[in-house]
């Protein structure tokens, strides 16, 4: 792991060798320390002081950069993988911290009062798992609304995701408005996502001018009981039935390929409507790239239960963004040295609790037997360093 993040610092023209050794100990930490990753207890498993984690917290660094040159050394180029954005609560106590507000907790049901951070992140299809790209603090601007600034993020980013080759960003039902939908397509990236049950459609008027007046658009709001005009696309597994069609969407003030998923549910017909703004995309596909965002939720869950995201006790924006980013980043480099060890890009389990075990052990094996002066290149050392790097380990 270390070989890699050296190597990607190094490419990076902006870091200088102050912050490169800093990175190099702070995402080591990240997948070794025991507790909460608060300065001082990060300062216990490092050689680092506190005092130098809380300075270099405040320092910018590109992590979309470092994020983007590292996804692209794990998934081959033409890979087939697609991007997602989505929003995460966190909860913070006080009243001094910024960007404190009210932010919809998804595990709750409800807005509190906490902290919101929004996160990009690159899904590999083949093997089913999403790496971070870039996240940062939802800070309440005057003159710009909560999904003005998402898109804002995704502007920003647009040139780290061209660079992996993406070409589509999938979303929930909440980024589904016009206001981002056409700040995104600016970017020259299409969105898929999912729409109301009972959005406003048209049909599109295929009939011949008439040669009187402006030329007919619209041919009427779709009904989607009406399955006759619906093209018929296929079944999944689970006897979810699947239509098509290219119509208007009042809301999104856009022509976009709709797919509806019906099902029964008793004597009643459930629906749901997922969208691209790619008319071309086939049906199936679209299914499977929205399926496909759903994997940045593991992505939270993981690096708020072993890197730390939620453990920053700065009252700073730039200190919580520093930690955020930085979590998400030593979770990729999880991520990837289990893809490296597996030799394999298809669809695996990772256990991230096995591998902190593990990288705990090593962490501690090394600095025994530095003071201890043993050679671990010795072949009865390297015996036993393998033998207990998995000790306590999930999944060996």
């Amino acid at each position: 792991m270390e070989v890699i993040v050296e190597t990607i610092l190094v490419s990076m023209s902006n870091v200088k060798k102050h912050q490169r050794n800093f990175m190099l100990s702070l995402l080591a930490v990240l997948v070794v320390f025991q507790g909460k990753a608060t300065f001082k207890n990060m300062s216990r498993y490092s050689p680092i002081n506190e005092k130098r984690f809380r300075r270099w917290s405040h320092r910018d660094f590109d992590y979309s950069e470092f994020n983007m040159k590292l996804i692209a050394l794990a998934l081959p180029k033409q890979a087939d993988k697609i991007a997602a954005i989505d929003a995460s609560f966190i909860s913070k106590s006080g009243s001094k911290t910024e960007g404190l507000g009210w932010y919809y907790n998804g595990s709750a049901g409800e807005a509190q009062r906490g902290l919101e951070i929004s996160t990009i992140c690159i899904t590999d299809l083949q093997s089913n798992t999403a790496y971070a790209l870039d996240s940062h603090q939802t800070i309440d601007i005057e003159g710009a609304t909560r999904v003005e600034q998402y898109a804002q993020h995704v502007i920003d980013v647009a040139a780290n995701l061209h660079a992996l080759n993406i070409q589509y960003l999938a979303a929930d039902a909440y980024y589904s408005k016009v206001k981002f939908v056409s700040k995104v397509l600016e970017t020259g990236i299409h969105l898929v996502g999912k729409l109301r049950v009972d959005a406003h459609l048209q049909w599109l008027y295929e009939g011949e001018y008439t040669g009187i007046g402006r030329p007919k658009k619209f041919d009427g709001k779709i009904d989607f009981e009406d399955l006759e005009r619906f093209e018929y696309a296929g079944i999944l597994d689970d006897q979810v039935t699947i239509y098509t069609t290219v119509a208007y969407s009042k809301s999104l003030k856009r022509n976009i390929r709709v797919v509806m998923l019906s099902w029964y549910k008793g004597k009643k017909t459930g629906r749901a409507l997922l969208y691209s703004t790619d008319v071309q995309l086939a049906a199936m596909t679209l299914i499977k790239y929205y399926k496909a965002r759903f994997q940045i939720e593991f992505l939270f869950r993981d690096a708020k239960q072993y890197t730390g995201l939620t453990h920053c006790q700065s009252l700073r924006k730039k200190a919580i963004n520093m930690q955020v980013n930085a979590s998400l980043t030593a979770l990729n480099l999880l991520k990837i040295e289990d893809r490296q060890e597996k030799s394999t890009s298809e669809v695996t389990v990772i256990s991230i609790a096995s591998w902190k075990r593990r990288k705990f052990n090593q962490h501690l094996m090394d600095r025994l037997f530095d003071a201890l002066g043993l050679d671990i290149s010795c072949k009865k050392v390297s015996m036993i360093y393998e033998q207990y790097s998995n000790y306590g380990a999930i999944a060996s």
